[in-house]
């Protein structure tokens, strides 16, 4: 079936454009502390160095890119591990801002500074194994190492050495690969993917950030070694989903990976919303590709933004930035990833659901139910974390259809409150999630949810500012109840409770102390308690 999504691309427009940088220009952007240290530390110990990869990718790319990936190549074979040797003097340099750390086993090293991460390795080159994606590691040279990367836009190198300072070494054309918006493979794709299966979901996920094309024997071959993907662990294709899922149009990854028919083998609950179903002339929308409607309609109510324009973060001096308000975008990029995995898994009951009634047609009765208890046995089998993140996945899905079935009918104070109640400080989230999931096409229907829920938001803040229903708290705890009236811990002190909960979220009385009291009296009378007074 031939679904046709309104994907905006100019947020990823923005952050795509290549940048095409004159050879003075790309050595004066390795003209820093950093590279400089790095340069000299090579020539004293006669090697050679490149950074490459995706910093390198970045830099033409004008996006923010702190961790820097180098490859030193020992011609003359005098060091053993040629990586950890330009770490260790690399850090002696920078002196006690800089934290090293060696990983003698993969002959690599990491250099931590300020806020950015070097990766230290010698040039290697790599062989497989059927039944894995860890390879056999030998030494190698510069061709070797960047024949083994994954794609061609990230093979890319620039040296470092002092004679070759700045100079690009592009041997796949990745450069014209960026200009074309393309994601290629440097060798045989069916080699590249079979190798390495997790390399089949960065290639759908560097599409999908970077908005670019896949070119079409790559594609052909991510389906002819799909069944390759099922030795690659849970968390590692989660860690894609995550990074498909914070671009600015995540729905196109989505839509790749069914397409060469990934999805069913690593999401199968997303897989199964596919398809139309007609029986007596009546048929139901594609959940599948409404699902992902949903989502690009969150991601543009809520857009994840860029913290910097460009690989500026590396200064003059060496020094990364300190940008201020990385701790705050670092929240906001969690909270609208959760918010998105909401959206994504929203309508995930459905297929468990789905019934056909004579008189109604298709009907997804408790589907909203039915998927929130599904996210713990994915967020599980993905190794998602089941902390709070996971139960606010599961509040929203669970609530969604809540302020759609008020804005559907008369929006009643009781009604309003109750959903406060329920959704407390992640109303503002469900709401944006409901609205997001009006995706008729009939306008007049669309405009009157539109209109609704602009009366349930003005509700919620007329309740809120009236009842202090978020968060609520019942204003006669229960160790007061206990000693009114003289109860041990037991049922009835629950009953009382919620006697008292039900009678301010129906409006009967105000969230106020002594109105609680008033009526705890009565309902203790009912159940023939009589209280200390």
């Amino acid at each position: 079936m031939s679904v046709t999504l309104t994907i905006s691309s100019k947020a990823i427009d923005d952050i795509t454009q290549m940048k095409k940088l004159s050879d003075i220009e790309l050595k004066e952007a390795v003209s820093n502390k950093i590279f400089s240290l790095i340069s000299e530390t090579a020539e004293e110990l006669q090697l050679e160095c490149y950074v490459i990869g995706g910093w390198v990718r970045d830099l033409f790319l004008e996006r923010p890119s702190n961790d820097i990936d180098i490859v030193v190549v020992d011609n003359q074979q005098k060091t053993e591990r040629p990586g950890i040797a330009i770490a260790q003097s690399l850090g002696k340099k920078l002196g006690k801002k800089a934290h090293v750390s060696i990983f003698k086993n993969f002959g690599t090293a990491q250099v931590k500074y300020h806020n950015l991460e070097l990766e230290f390795v010698g040039a290697r080159k790599e062989s497989y194994s059927r039944d894995s994606r860890k390879p056999i590691v030998e030494d190698g040279t510069l061709e070797d190492d960047q024949d083994r990367r994954d794609f061609t836009i990230n093979a890319m190198a620039i040296c470092l050495n002092k004679d070759r300072f700045g100079e690009l070494v592009d041997p796949f054309d990745g450069l014209l690969d960026i200009e074309d918006k393309t994601i290629a493979t440097p060798l045989d794709p069916d080699i590249t993917f079979s190798d390495d299966p997790l390399r089949m979901m960065r290639c759908i996920r560097f599409a999908t950030q970077l908005n670019f094309y896949i070119e079409d024997e790559t594609f052909e071959a991510l389906s002819r070694n799909k069944e390759r993907i099922k030795i690659i662990s849970g968390e590692r294709i989660a860690e894609e989903l995550n990074k498909i899922l914070l671009s600015p149009n995540p729905s196109r990854g989505f839509i790749d990976l069914e397409r060469c028919g990934l999805l069913p083998l690593i999401f199968p609950e997303l897989a199964a919303l596919q398809g139309i179903e007609t029986k007596n002339g009546k048929a139901h929308k594609d959940n599948f590709y409404h699902t992902l409607e949903v989502l690009e309609n969150v991601a543009k109510s809520a857009p994840l933004a860029t913290t910097k324009k460009s690989n500026s973060q590396v200064t003059k001096d060496g020094d990364a930035e300190k940008d201020e308000a990385s701790s705050k975008w670092e929240s906001e990029k969690d909270h609208i990833l959760w918010l998105r995995w909401a959206a994504l898994l929203h309508d995930i009951g459905k297929p468990k659901s789905k019934r056909f009634e004579p008189l109604l047609g298709w009907t997804f009765h408790n589907h909203n139910n039915i998927g929130a208890k599904m996210i713990p046995n994915i967020f599980r089998r993905m190794k998602l974390p089941m902390n709070e993140k996971m139960k606010f996945v599961e509040k929203l899905v669970e609530l969604h259809m809540r302020p759609i079935a008020i804005a559907d009918e008369e929006v009643t104070d009781s009604a309003v409150r109750r959903l406060l109640f329920e959704a407390s400080d992640d109303i503002d989230d469900l709401m944006l999630l409901c609205e997001a999931d009006i995706t008729s096409k009939n306008e007049l229907k669309k405009q009157r949810f539109i209109d609704n829920f602009k009366l349930v938001r003005l509700k919620l803040i007329e309740i809120e500012e009236k009842d202090r229903i978020r968060n609520f708290q019942p204003p006669v705890s229960g160790e007061e109840i206990m000693e009114m009236f003289n109860l041990k811990p037991s049922k009835e002190i629950g009953i009382l409770k919620s006697a008292i909960k039900d009678a301010i979220l129906d409006g009967i009385i105000p969230n106020d102390y002594e109105a609680a009291k008033a009526l705890l009296i009565k309902e203790g009378e009912k159940l023939g308690l009589k209280p200390n007074i």
